[in-house]
């Protein structure tokens, strides 16, 4: 079983940047697809930005693209997310997660995640 945790949250106002990791232990996780959701109060665990294991592909929700940006460093066993010009709207709290398959669902191994709250 990878464990997942996710780590860079904090406060910023509108139009600042955060930088979020992801570091997977206990099996490599350069085999799989990635991918960053998110969850505001009230609101459903949506999807944000996915990256394919071999890095040859990534998605983003119409909402972020231009501002956020996925990546990966397989020696480190990390996953990344540079969040750009964030938006009020953007304040929620983020998870990493592995992809059934690029494109599809969650496996459901899930981090706790880590809490983004931007300030107008």
């Amino acid at each position: 079983q990878v464990q997942l945790v996710e780590s860079g949250g904090g406060t910023v106002q509108a139009g600042g940047s955060l930088r979020l990791s992801c570091a997977a232990s206990g099996h490599t996780i350069s085999n799989y697809h990635m991918a960053w959701f998110r969850q505001a109060p009230g609101k459903e665990r949506e999807f944000v930005a996915a990256i394919s294991w071999s890095d040859s592909n990534r998605s983003y929700v119409e909402s972020v693209k231009g501002r956020f940006t996925i990546s990966r460093d397989n020696a480190k066993n990390t996953v990344y997310l540079q969040m750009n010009s964030l938006k009020p709207e953007d304040t929620a709290v983020y998870y990493c997660t592995i992809l059934r398959w690029y494109g599809g669902p969650s496996n459901n191994n899930w981090g706790r995640g880590t809490q983004v709250t931007v300030s107008s």
